[in-house]
Protein backbone atom coordinates (compact mmCIF):
# COMPACT_ATOMS: atom_id res chain seq x y z
CA UNK A 1 0.00 0.00 0.00
CA UNK A 2 0.94 3.68 -0.71
CA UNK A 3 1.07 5.55 2.58
CA UNK A 4 -1.14 8.58 2.39
CA UNK A 5 -3.30 8.20 0.26
CA UNK A 6 -6.14 7.33 2.48
CA UNK A 7 -6.84 10.06 4.95
CA UNK A 8 -7.10 13.46 4.16
CA UNK A 9 -5.81 15.00 7.76
CA UNK A 10 -2.89 12.65 7.30
CA UNK A 11 -2.12 14.16 3.94
CA UNK A 12 -2.70 17.62 5.62
CA UNK A 13 -0.26 17.06 8.32
CA UNK A 14 2.32 16.24 6.34
CA UNK A 15 2.54 18.46 3.76
CA UNK A 16 3.08 21.27 6.65
CA UNK A 17 6.15 19.15 7.77
CA UNK A 18 9.71 19.09 6.44
CA UNK A 19 11.72 16.52 6.27
CA UNK A 20 11.56 14.19 9.51
CA UNK A 21 15.55 12.83 9.51
CA UNK A 22 18.26 15.78 9.66
CA UNK A 23 21.24 15.56 7.41
CA UNK A 24 24.41 13.62 8.26
CA UNK A 25 28.18 14.01 6.72
CA UNK A 26 28.46 10.92 4.12
CA UNK A 27 30.65 10.41 1.47
CA UNK A 28 30.30 10.53 -2.41
CA UNK A 29 31.16 6.91 -3.03
CA UNK A 30 28.26 4.94 -5.15
CA UNK A 31 27.73 2.83 -1.81
CA UNK A 32 26.84 4.71 0.95
CA UNK A 33 25.73 3.84 4.60
CA UNK A 34 21.94 5.27 5.44
CA UNK A 35 20.19 6.61 8.61
CA UNK A 36 17.40 5.15 9.94
CA UNK A 37 14.22 5.46 7.63
CA UNK A 38 10.62 6.30 9.27
CA UNK A 39 8.54 3.06 9.50
CA UNK A 40 5.83 3.33 7.15
CA UNK A 41 3.46 2.59 10.13
CA UNK A 42 4.74 6.04 11.53
CA UNK A 43 4.69 7.55 8.29
CA UNK A 44 1.27 6.93 7.89
CA UNK A 45 -0.42 9.84 10.10
CA UNK A 46 2.75 12.15 11.63
CA UNK A 47 2.38 14.12 14.13
CA UNK A 48 3.48 17.74 14.13
CA UNK A 49 6.16 19.09 15.98
CA UNK A 50 6.72 22.57 17.62
CA UNK A 51 10.36 22.23 16.24
CA UNK A 52 9.52 22.17 12.74
CA UNK A 53 8.43 25.19 11.25
CA UNK A 54 5.91 25.12 8.85
CA UNK A 55 6.66 25.00 5.07
CA UNK A 56 4.69 26.78 2.27
CA UNK A 57 3.94 24.47 -0.20
CA UNK A 58 2.66 25.16 -3.46
CA UNK A 59 -0.74 23.60 -3.81
CA UNK A 60 0.12 22.16 -7.49
CA UNK A 61 2.64 20.09 -4.92
CA UNK A 62 0.39 19.30 -2.69
CA UNK A 63 -2.21 18.16 -5.66
CA UNK A 64 0.93 16.24 -7.11
CA UNK A 65 1.93 14.15 -4.08
CA UNK A 66 -1.89 12.99 -3.44
CA UNK A 67 -2.10 12.32 -7.24
CA UNK A 68 0.82 10.34 -7.39
CA UNK A 69 -0.04 8.74 -4.43
CA UNK A 70 -3.55 7.78 -5.68
CA UNK A 71 -2.00 6.46 -8.84
CA UNK A 72 0.51 3.58 -7.15
CA UNK A 73 -2.27 2.70 -5.08
CA UNK A 74 -2.86 -0.75 -5.45
CA UNK A 75 -0.21 -1.11 -8.59
CA UNK A 76 2.01 -4.34 -9.33
CA UNK A 77 3.40 -3.32 -12.90
CA UNK A 78 6.76 -2.38 -11.87
CA UNK A 79 6.86 -5.68 -10.54
CA UNK A 80 4.99 -7.85 -13.24
CA UNK A 81 7.56 -6.23 -15.43
CA UNK A 82 10.62 -6.96 -13.56
CA UNK A 83 9.40 -10.72 -12.92
CA UNK A 84 8.89 -10.94 -16.48
CA UNK A 85 12.44 -9.24 -17.67
CA UNK A 86 13.75 -11.57 -14.57
CA UNK A 87 12.12 -14.71 -15.96
CA UNK A 88 12.96 -13.88 -19.63
CA UNK A 89 16.29 -12.45 -19.75
CA UNK A 90 17.98 -13.77 -16.43
CA UNK A 91 21.41 -12.54 -15.48
CA UNK A 92 22.76 -9.82 -18.19
CA UNK A 93 26.63 -9.77 -18.16
CA UNK A 94 28.09 -7.20 -20.55
CA UNK A 95 28.39 -8.88 -23.86
CA UNK A 96 25.63 -11.47 -23.46
CA UNK A 97 23.03 -12.09 -25.55
CA UNK A 98 20.78 -11.52 -22.59
CA UNK A 99 21.82 -8.31 -21.85
CA UNK A 100 20.88 -6.63 -24.97
CA UNK A 101 17.71 -8.64 -25.46
CA UNK A 102 16.67 -6.92 -22.05
CA UNK A 103 17.93 -3.26 -23.49
CA UNK A 104 15.21 -4.51 -26.26
CA UNK A 105 12.80 -5.09 -24.55
CA UNK A 106 13.17 -1.87 -21.93
CA UNK A 107 13.04 0.22 -25.21
CA UNK A 108 9.65 -1.69 -26.21
CA UNK A 109 7.85 -1.23 -22.87
CA UNK A 110 8.98 2.87 -23.37
CA UNK A 111 7.57 2.91 -26.31
CA UNK A 112 4.35 1.56 -24.83
CA UNK A 113 4.38 3.94 -22.04
CA UNK A 114 4.38 6.88 -24.94
CA UNK A 115 7.79 7.89 -23.80
CA UNK A 116 9.40 10.41 -26.62
CA UNK A 117 12.61 9.68 -28.04
CA UNK A 118 13.23 6.20 -27.22
CA UNK A 119 16.69 4.85 -28.30
CA UNK A 120 19.95 2.95 -27.92
CA UNK A 121 22.76 4.74 -27.64
CA UNK A 122 25.89 2.74 -28.88
CA UNK A 123 28.65 1.72 -26.51
CA UNK A 124 31.39 -0.72 -26.58
CA UNK A 125 31.43 -2.74 -23.64
CA UNK A 126 34.05 -5.20 -22.27
CA UNK A 127 33.37 -8.89 -22.70
CA UNK A 128 34.38 -11.14 -19.64
CA UNK A 129 33.09 -14.53 -19.29
CA UNK A 130 33.25 -16.90 -16.51
CA UNK A 131 33.29 -20.13 -17.96
CA UNK A 132 33.88 -23.38 -15.71
CA UNK A 133 34.90 -23.04 -11.59
CA UNK A 134 35.65 -25.42 -9.36
CA UNK A 135 37.54 -25.57 -5.87
CA UNK A 136 38.16 -28.06 -3.38
CA UNK A 137 40.40 -28.63 -0.38
CA UNK A 138 42.83 -31.56 -1.45
CA UNK A 139 41.74 -34.41 0.34
CA UNK A 140 38.67 -33.09 1.62
CA UNK A 141 35.91 -30.96 0.41
CA UNK A 142 34.29 -29.28 -2.32
CA UNK A 143 34.31 -25.19 -1.74
CA UNK A 144 31.82 -22.77 -2.97
CA UNK A 145 33.18 -19.89 -4.96
CA UNK A 146 32.34 -17.39 -8.01
CA UNK A 147 35.80 -15.99 -10.23
CA UNK A 148 36.22 -12.28 -9.56
CA UNK A 149 34.92 -10.08 -12.72
CA UNK A 150 37.94 -9.79 -14.99
CA UNK A 151 39.89 -12.73 -13.08
CA UNK A 152 42.41 -14.31 -15.41
CA UNK A 153 42.05 -17.76 -15.78
CA UNK A 154 44.02 -20.88 -14.01
CA UNK A 155 45.15 -22.16 -17.34
CA UNK A 156 43.85 -25.57 -19.05
CA UNK A 157 45.30 -27.44 -15.97
CA UNK A 158 44.07 -26.78 -12.25
CA UNK A 159 46.08 -25.07 -9.50
CA UNK A 160 47.09 -26.29 -6.56
CA UNK A 161 48.94 -24.49 -3.57
CA UNK A 162 49.69 -24.05 -0.04
CA UNK A 163 47.12 -21.62 1.57
CA UNK A 164 48.10 -18.64 3.57
CA UNK A 165 44.97 -16.91 5.58
CA UNK A 166 45.32 -13.73 6.44
CA UNK A 167 42.83 -11.49 7.95
CA UNK A 168 43.40 -8.23 6.20
CA UNK A 169 45.29 -6.32 3.64
CA UNK A 170 47.34 -4.87 5.97
CA UNK A 171 48.29 -8.36 7.25
CA UNK A 172 48.83 -9.32 4.20
CA UNK A 173 51.23 -6.94 3.62
CA UNK A 174 52.96 -7.51 6.79
CA UNK A 175 53.33 -11.19 5.55
CA UNK A 176 54.60 -10.92 2.06
CA UNK A 177 57.45 -12.87 2.25
CA UNK A 178 55.01 -16.02 3.39
CA UNK A 179 52.74 -15.46 0.84
CA UNK A 180 55.28 -16.34 -2.57
CA UNK A 181 54.40 -19.45 -4.23
CA UNK A 182 51.12 -20.22 -2.17
CA UNK A 183 47.17 -19.48 -2.54
CA UNK A 184 46.22 -16.68 -0.27
CA UNK A 185 42.52 -16.32 1.36
CA UNK A 186 41.75 -13.10 2.85
CA UNK A 187 39.36 -13.84 5.64
CA UNK A 188 38.19 -9.74 6.67
CA UNK A 189 34.57 -10.32 7.66
CA UNK A 190 32.28 -7.79 6.85
CA UNK A 191 30.39 -6.43 9.95
CA UNK A 192 26.80 -7.06 10.51
CA UNK A 193 24.57 -4.39 9.20
CA UNK A 194 23.83 -1.59 11.78
CA UNK A 195 20.80 -0.13 12.55
CA UNK A 196 21.15 2.68 14.39
CA UNK A 197 23.91 4.01 11.59
CA UNK A 198 22.45 2.57 8.86
CA UNK A 199 25.38 1.14 7.69
CA UNK A 200 26.04 -1.47 5.60
CA UNK A 201 30.18 -1.40 6.12
CA UNK A 202 30.47 -2.75 3.03
CA UNK A 203 32.48 0.14 1.80
CA UNK A 204 35.24 -0.40 4.49
CA UNK A 205 35.14 -4.37 3.21
CA UNK A 206 34.99 -4.20 -0.13
CA UNK A 207 38.75 -3.29 -0.55
CA UNK A 208 39.96 -6.95 -0.37
CA UNK A 209 37.95 -7.56 -3.33
CA UNK A 210 39.02 -4.39 -5.54
CA UNK A 211 42.65 -4.36 -4.29
CA UNK A 212 43.55 -7.77 -2.76
CA UNK A 213 44.29 -9.78 -6.81
CA UNK A 214 47.34 -7.28 -6.83
CA UNK A 215 47.80 -7.37 -3.42
CA UNK A 216 48.80 -10.87 -3.61
CA UNK A 217 50.01 -10.60 -6.70
CA UNK A 218 53.12 -8.40 -5.36
CA UNK A 219 53.80 -10.41 -2.78
CA UNK A 220 54.04 -13.82 -5.09
CA UNK A 221 50.89 -15.47 -4.94
CA UNK A 222 50.26 -17.82 -7.36
CA UNK A 223 46.08 -17.13 -6.33
CA UNK A 224 43.38 -15.23 -4.71
CA UNK A 225 40.57 -16.31 -2.30
CA UNK A 226 38.85 -13.44 -0.59
CA UNK A 227 35.90 -13.77 1.77
CA UNK A 228 32.70 -13.08 0.00
CA UNK A 229 31.62 -9.13 1.03
CA UNK A 230 28.70 -9.78 2.52
CA UNK A 231 27.53 -10.68 6.29
CA UNK A 232 25.02 -13.19 5.97
CA UNK A 233 25.68 -16.17 4.12
CA UNK A 234 23.58 -19.34 3.34
CA UNK A 235 26.24 -20.72 1.07
CA UNK A 236 26.36 -18.52 -1.14
CA UNK A 237 29.87 -16.75 -2.78
CA UNK A 238 29.57 -13.31 -3.77
CA UNK A 239 31.07 -12.02 -7.21
CA UNK A 240 32.13 -8.24 -7.97
CA UNK A 241 34.78 -6.46 -10.00
CA UNK A 242 38.59 -6.91 -8.86
CA UNK A 243 40.79 -4.06 -10.70
CA UNK A 244 44.41 -5.09 -11.49
CA UNK A 245 47.24 -3.08 -10.70
CA UNK A 246 49.11 -3.28 -14.60
CA UNK A 247 52.29 -3.38 -12.74
CA UNK A 248 51.32 -6.35 -10.41
CA UNK A 249 51.75 -9.51 -12.25
CA UNK A 250 47.80 -10.68 -12.76
CA UNK A 251 46.81 -13.78 -10.60
CA UNK A 252 43.59 -15.44 -10.57
CA UNK A 253 41.18 -14.33 -8.22
CA UNK A 254 37.72 -16.08 -6.43
CA UNK A 255 35.25 -15.19 -4.11
CA UNK A 256 34.64 -18.40 -1.23
CA UNK A 257 31.12 -18.41 0.70
CA UNK A 258 31.71 -17.41 4.35
CA UNK A 259 31.43 -20.75 4.98
CA UNK A 260 34.04 -22.49 3.24
CA UNK A 261 36.22 -19.38 4.29
CA UNK A 262 36.17 -20.06 7.45
CA UNK A 263 36.62 -23.70 6.76
CA UNK A 264 39.74 -23.08 5.35
CA UNK A 265 40.48 -20.74 8.37
CA UNK A 266 40.31 -23.67 10.69
CA UNK A 267 41.94 -25.99 8.60
CA UNK A 268 45.37 -23.64 8.57
CA UNK A 269 45.22 -22.91 11.91
CA UNK A 270 46.09 -26.87 12.65
CA UNK A 271 48.68 -27.09 10.23
CA UNK A 272 49.35 -26.84 6.07
CA UNK A 273 46.30 -27.26 3.81
CA UNK A 274 46.37 -27.46 0.21
CA UNK A 275 43.50 -26.88 -2.11
CA UNK A 276 42.76 -27.20 -6.06
CA UNK A 277 41.55 -24.41 -8.20
CA UNK A 278 39.98 -24.22 -11.52
CA UNK A 279 38.88 -20.96 -13.52
CA UNK A 280 37.97 -21.24 -17.23
CA UNK A 281 37.55 -17.18 -17.21
CA UNK A 282 39.10 -15.44 -20.12
CA UNK A 283 38.05 -11.51 -21.68
CA UNK A 284 37.34 -11.89 -25.01
CA UNK A 285 37.12 -8.70 -27.63
CA UNK A 286 34.78 -5.93 -26.58
CA UNK A 287 30.89 -6.22 -27.48
CA UNK A 288 28.53 -3.76 -29.09
CA UNK A 289 25.94 -2.64 -26.08
CA UNK A 290 23.94 0.41 -25.71
CA UNK A 291 22.33 2.62 -23.16
CA UNK A 292 18.61 2.89 -23.33
CA UNK A 293 16.88 5.54 -23.53
CA UNK A 294 13.53 7.40 -23.52
CA UNK A 295 12.00 10.66 -22.34
CA UNK A 296 8.65 12.34 -20.95
CA UNK A 297 9.21 15.89 -22.90
CA UNK A 298 8.67 18.88 -20.17
CA UNK A 299 5.53 21.50 -21.52
CA UNK A 300 7.69 25.14 -21.21
CA UNK A 301 11.57 24.03 -20.53
CA UNK A 302 11.43 20.72 -22.64
CA UNK A 303 16.01 21.48 -23.22
CA UNK A 304 16.55 21.29 -19.50
CA UNK A 305 16.61 17.31 -18.14
CA UNK A 306 16.33 15.85 -14.91
CA UNK A 307 17.75 12.06 -15.01
CA UNK A 308 16.29 9.00 -13.71
CA UNK A 309 17.70 5.88 -13.97
CA UNK A 310 19.68 2.64 -13.30
CA UNK A 311 21.95 0.08 -14.77
CA UNK A 312 20.34 -2.43 -16.71
CA UNK A 313 23.23 -5.11 -16.51
CA UNK A 314 23.89 -7.29 -13.86
CA UNK A 315 26.28 -9.36 -12.75
CA UNK A 316 26.26 -13.30 -14.03
CA UNK A 317 24.54 -15.04 -10.83
CA UNK A 318 21.19 -14.51 -9.81
CA UNK A 319 18.52 -12.68 -12.48
CA UNK A 320 19.74 -9.03 -11.09
CA UNK A 321 16.51 -7.86 -9.64
CA UNK A 322 17.68 -6.60 -6.90
CA UNK A 323 20.86 -5.15 -8.96
CA UNK A 324 19.98 -3.11 -10.67
CA UNK A 325 16.45 -4.52 -12.23
CA UNK A 326 14.42 -2.92 -9.41
CA UNK A 327 16.14 0.60 -10.16
CA UNK A 328 15.56 0.31 -14.43
CA UNK A 329 12.40 -0.23 -13.32
CA UNK A 330 11.17 2.19 -11.02
CA UNK A 331 12.63 4.85 -13.56
CA UNK A 332 9.89 3.04 -16.29
CA UNK A 333 7.54 3.20 -13.85
CA UNK A 334 8.00 6.47 -12.27
CA UNK A 335 7.15 8.35 -15.67
CA UNK A 336 4.64 5.95 -16.16
CA UNK A 337 2.68 7.30 -12.61
CA UNK A 338 3.61 10.95 -13.40
CA UNK A 339 1.68 10.68 -16.98
CA UNK A 340 -0.94 7.99 -15.03
CA UNK A 341 -1.65 11.11 -12.68
CA UNK A 342 -2.13 13.86 -15.38
CA UNK A 343 1.21 15.51 -14.61
CA UNK A 344 3.67 16.90 -17.10
CA UNK A 345 6.18 19.20 -15.41
CA UNK A 346 8.23 22.03 -16.75
CA UNK A 347 11.19 20.20 -17.54
CA UNK A 348 12.17 17.27 -19.39
CA UNK A 349 12.43 13.82 -17.15
CA UNK A 350 14.68 11.65 -18.72
CA UNK A 351 15.05 7.85 -18.44
CA UNK A 352 17.96 6.59 -18.99
CA UNK A 353 19.11 2.43 -18.08
CA UNK A 354 22.70 2.57 -18.58
CA UNK A 355 24.84 -0.51 -19.74
CA UNK A 356 27.51 -1.65 -18.12
CA UNK A 357 28.17 -0.52 -14.70
CA UNK A 358 28.80 -3.37 -13.16
CA UNK A 359 32.32 -4.01 -14.56
CA UNK A 360 33.60 -0.77 -16.08
CA UNK A 361 31.19 1.67 -16.02
CA UNK A 362 31.34 2.44 -20.08
CA UNK A 363 27.54 3.38 -20.06
CA UNK A 364 27.89 6.14 -17.26
CA UNK A 365 31.06 7.43 -19.42
CA UNK A 366 29.56 7.40 -22.76
CA UNK A 367 26.10 9.13 -21.75
CA UNK A 368 28.48 11.65 -19.88
CA UNK A 369 30.53 11.97 -23.36
CA UNK A 370 26.82 12.84 -25.79
CA UNK A 371 25.05 14.41 -23.01
CA UNK A 372 27.59 16.47 -20.58
CA UNK A 373 27.18 19.45 -22.19
CA UNK A 374 23.52 19.45 -22.01
CA UNK A 375 21.42 21.67 -19.33
CA UNK A 376 21.02 18.81 -16.60
CA UNK A 377 18.84 20.21 -13.69
CA UNK A 378 19.30 17.33 -11.79
CA UNK A 379 19.86 13.28 -11.88
CA UNK A 380 18.52 10.30 -9.55
CA UNK A 381 20.26 7.17 -9.78
CA UNK A 382 18.20 4.36 -7.99
CA UNK A 383 20.82 1.10 -7.63
CA UNK A 384 20.29 -0.31 -3.84
CA UNK A 385 17.80 -2.57 -4.35
CA UNK A 386 14.16 -2.44 -3.58
CA UNK A 387 13.45 -2.72 0.25
CA UNK A 388 11.05 -0.40 1.74
CA UNK A 389 10.99 3.22 0.78
CA UNK A 390 13.15 5.13 2.56
CA UNK A 391 14.00 8.38 1.40
CA UNK A 392 17.16 10.28 -0.90
CA UNK A 393 20.83 11.08 -0.29
CA UNK A 394 22.23 14.27 -2.16
CA UNK A 395 25.30 15.78 -3.16
CA UNK A 396 24.05 19.66 -3.32
CA UNK A 397 24.73 22.68 -2.43
CA UNK A 398 23.57 24.05 0.90
CA UNK A 399 20.86 26.10 -0.92
CA UNK A 400 20.38 22.95 -3.01
CA UNK A 401 20.29 21.08 0.34
CA UNK A 402 17.63 23.31 1.90
CA UNK A 403 15.53 22.91 -0.80
CA UNK A 404 15.08 19.28 -1.42
CA UNK A 405 14.84 19.85 2.60
CA UNK A 406 11.68 21.87 1.59
CA UNK A 407 10.27 18.52 -0.26
CA UNK A 408 10.28 16.78 2.75
CA UNK A 409 6.26 16.51 3.84
CA UNK A 410 5.88 16.16 0.31
CA UNK A 411 7.60 13.06 0.42
CA UNK A 412 6.52 11.66 3.70
CA UNK A 413 3.01 10.76 1.73
CA UNK A 414 4.57 8.55 0.01
CA UNK A 415 6.52 7.09 3.59
CA UNK A 416 9.98 7.94 2.02
CA UNK A 417 10.95 11.51 3.79
CA UNK A 418 14.67 10.86 4.82
CA UNK A 419 17.22 12.63 3.19
CA UNK A 420 20.97 12.60 3.91
CA UNK A 421 24.31 14.23 2.49
CA UNK A 422 26.42 12.38 0.02
CA UNK A 423 24.73 10.39 -2.68
CA UNK A 424 24.24 9.61 -6.32
CA UNK A 425 25.55 7.16 -7.95
CA UNK A 426 28.16 5.38 -9.90
CA UNK A 427 26.10 5.81 -13.62
CA UNK A 428 25.76 9.67 -12.78
CA UNK A 429 29.08 10.60 -11.23
CA UNK A 430 30.49 12.45 -14.03
CA UNK A 431 27.55 14.64 -14.22
CA UNK A 432 28.16 14.77 -10.42
CA UNK A 433 31.56 15.76 -10.51
CA UNK A 434 30.59 18.66 -12.89
CA UNK A 435 28.23 20.05 -10.29
CA UNK A 436 24.88 18.39 -11.26
CA UNK A 437 22.32 18.23 -7.96
CA UNK A 438 23.25 14.56 -7.89
CA UNK A 439 20.29 12.57 -5.94
CA UNK A 440 20.70 8.35 -4.88
CA UNK A 441 17.69 7.01 -4.43
CA UNK A 442 17.71 4.96 -0.42
CA UNK A 443 15.73 2.53 0.45
CA UNK A 444 16.03 0.57 3.74
CA UNK A 445 19.28 -1.83 2.66
CA UNK A 446 19.25 -3.82 5.57
CA UNK A 447 19.58 -7.06 3.57
CA UNK A 448 20.55 -5.84 0.47
CA UNK A 449 24.45 -6.92 0.94
CA UNK A 450 22.71 -10.56 1.74
CA UNK A 451 21.83 -10.65 -1.73
CA UNK A 452 24.13 -8.59 -3.69
CA UNK A 453 26.49 -9.85 -6.98
CA UNK A 454 25.03 -13.54 -5.80
CA UNK A 455 23.01 -16.08 -6.82
CA UNK A 456 20.55 -15.19 -4.28
CA UNK A 457 19.56 -11.66 -6.25
CA UNK A 458 16.05 -13.14 -7.47
CA UNK A 459 12.59 -11.40 -7.92
CA UNK A 460 11.02 -13.58 -4.88
CA UNK A 461 12.79 -10.96 -3.07
CA UNK A 462 11.40 -7.79 -4.20
CA UNK A 463 8.31 -6.49 -2.70
CA UNK A 464 5.86 -5.69 -5.02
CA UNK A 465 4.28 -2.69 -2.91
CA UNK A 466 7.80 -1.83 -1.81
CA UNK A 467 9.11 -1.53 -5.26
CA UNK A 468 6.10 0.46 -6.49
CA UNK A 469 6.55 2.68 -3.47
CA UNK A 470 9.83 3.64 -4.12
CA UNK A 471 9.10 4.14 -7.92
CA UNK A 472 6.23 6.78 -6.79
CA UNK A 473 8.70 8.34 -4.45
CA UNK A 474 11.17 8.39 -7.38
CA UNK A 475 8.15 9.72 -9.72
CA UNK A 476 7.02 13.03 -7.19
CA UNK A 477 11.26 13.80 -6.37
CA UNK A 478 11.56 14.03 -10.60
CA UNK A 479 8.25 16.07 -10.72
CA UNK A 480 9.48 18.43 -8.02
CA UNK A 481 13.17 19.07 -9.54
CA UNK A 482 11.84 19.16 -13.03
CA UNK A 483 8.73 21.53 -12.15
CA UNK A 484 10.17 24.21 -9.41
CA UNK A 485 11.62 27.13 -10.53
Amino acid sequence: MIVGCRRTRALFIALTLGFGCRPQAGSEAPIEPVTEPVPVSAASEPEPSAEEPEATMPQEWIDAAAKIAAAAEGERSAWERLAYMADTFGHRLSGSKALEDAIDWTLEVMREDGLSNVRREEVMVPHWVRGEERGKVIGGRELRLLGLGGTVGTGKRPLRGEVLVVSSLPELGERAAEAKGKIVVINQPMPPFDPEARDPHYGATVGIRVAGPSAAGRAGAKAVLIRSVTATSLATPHTGTLVYDEESPKIPAAALSIEDTEHLARLAARGPVSVELFLGAKTLPDALSGNAIGEYIGRELPEEIVLIGGHIDSWDVGDGSSDDGSGCLMAIEAVRLLAKAGLRPKRTIRVVLFTNEENGLRGGRAYHAAHGSERHVAAIEADVGAGAPWGFSATASDEEFARLERFGGLMRVLGASGLRRGGGGADISPLTKDGVLSLGLLPDISHYFDLHHSAADTIDKIDPAHLEGNAAALALMAYLLADGE
